[in-house]
């Protein structure tokens, strides 16, 4: 790969020591990287790479809190990845979400030569990664059970049992969740494609909500209606929505 004199700037996520340093030590094998930083978690991922602004991120898949996909998620898809994980189950979705490679747990000289290749490749290339990493960080008939929110280098987990409701703004969700508001850059249909569909129902195009905060519907002008929840909101229902809405309650029972 020609570089220049500028070095590869690397940064390593596993929160485990022997795993960080065994790939370091593959790492430092080759003069033209370096190692930038280390990170334990998540949360110190998405700050370091936002410090650091590295070249490439071996990235662990499992870890407490935030898991890989989460970090993929907040820090954007600009930096090529390689993940690392000790389950093989994960592979296919590191390339659902356009990961460079993925390396299992224990990583062998051989593996790790392959992804760093096909790394340059794809850093040389300036291809970035397509921004499809939530849909494809949740599991095929599972559905989210936090919401992850980035803002600066602060990372919010949002239960999505805490959720009140979700109002679209253009490509952004403002989050209502114990009194206080969160703004997400994602599509109210990405995040609803993500919720429990049993739980959370889109009353109208701007507005998804949660059915446990739903206290009553009221009548609002001819023919239009308002949900009024328990925090006190009210929200506009369409006449799709309310449809939706009545079918959910009366399974309720």
């Amino acid at each position: 790969m020609s570089a220049g004199d500028k070095k590869l700037r690397v940064l390593i996520v596993d929160d485990e020591e022997l795993a960080r340093f065994v790939v370091r030590e593959l790492v430092e094998a080759h003069p033209e990287m370096e190692v930038v930083a280390e990170c334990m978690n998540g949360f110190e991922a998405v700050k370091a790479v936002a410090e650091h602004k590295p070249d490439l991120l071996f990235l662990d898949v499992q870890m407490p809190k935030l898991t890989g996909f989460d970090v993929l998620e907040l820090i954007g898809t600009e930096i090529p990845v390689i993940f690392v994980t000790a389950y093989d189950e994960f592979a296919m979705k590191a390339f659902e979400v356009h990961a460079v490679d993925y390396l299992l747990k224990p990583v062998g000289k051989e593996r790790f030569e392959a992804a760093l290749e096909r790394a340059k490749e794809r850093i040389v290339a300036k291809i970035p990664v397509p921004a499809e990493i939530l849909a494809a960080s949740q599991p095929p008939g599972q559905f989210a059970e936090r919401i992850v929110v980035k803002d600066g280098t602060r990372v919010t987990l949002i239960p999505c049992s805490k959720l009140d409701y979700a109002e679209s703004q253009d490509d952004y969700v403002a989050l209502a969740s114990e009194g206080k508001k969160h703004l997400k850059q994602q599509t109210i249909a990405s995040l609803e494609a993500s919720l429990d569909p049993a739980l959370f129902v889109r009353i109208h195009r701007s507005y998804l909500v949660n059915l446990e905060r739903v206290v009553r519907i009221e009548p609002y002008g001819k023919d239009s209606r308002m949900a009024i929840l328990a925090t006190g909101a009210r929200l506009p229902v369409s006449k799709t929505g309310y449809a939706r809405l009545k079918a959910l309650l009366d399974e309720r029972g």
